[in-house]
């Protein structure tokens, strides 16, 4: 695997290192000695998955708050979908700042996303599936959310009016004099 840092500390790009034949390729999509030696969190406790059907949907922007914060690892297995971290850790020099990339099925790529940081994406496909694997049980009482068009943090989105759930349409915009009231202990 390859793995190339972004510009948020602790949060990756992991390419596949295909073995091509005839047949078709085989690529190692995990290695503990390898995302140890990154730093990276290997203790994954619980995999989900989402299906989308329209292209334009948006998931997100999702975190756990203390003390379940949770680190996760996404692959889109069908479709391609525009994969964004926000980094909401307090003590972070890039609070606030936002990540995105582009991950589509074909090429297998994966984004680690490190405690402390919010996600979400937006297919860009019809029929779009995503993998996740967590670093933390659900908790449903520390579940939390920042708003995906907060004008403070801009997330560049690729497609316009988006098709939003309830819920995530709801989240409030990110508070920078508060910033560790988002990570509050009580629910």
């Amino acid at each position: 695997m390859i793995f190339t840092e972004t510009r948020l500390k602790g949060a990756f790009i992991i390419d596949p290192e295909r073995r091509e034949d005839e047949r078709g390729f085989f690529a190692r999509t995990f290695c503990q000695e390898e995302f140890g030696s990154h730093g990276l969190n290997m203790q994954f406790v619980q995999c989900s998955t989402s299906y989308s059907k329209k292209k334009g949907t948006l998931r997100g922007m999702h975190y756990q708050a203390a003390p379940h914060e949770e680190a996760k690892l996404v692959r889109c297995t069908r479709g391609v979908i525009f994969d964004v971290i926000i980094d909401l850790r307090p003590r972070s020099q890039m609070l606030s700042q936002w990540v995105g990339v582009e991950l589509a099925a074909e090429e297998g790529r994966m984004l680690y996303i490190p405690e402390g940081c919010a996600h979400g994406f937006q297919t860009l496909a019809d029929e779009t599936e995503v993998s996740y694997q967590m670093s933390e049980f659900f908790h449903r009482e520390y579940a939390r959310g920042v708003r995906w068009d907060d004008p403070a943090i801009g997330v560049g989105w690729p497609l316009s009016n988006p098709i939003l759930s309830e819920r995530d349409g709801s989240y409030p915009n990110f508070s920078f004099e508060g910033a560790g009231s988002f990570f509050s202990e009580k629910p």
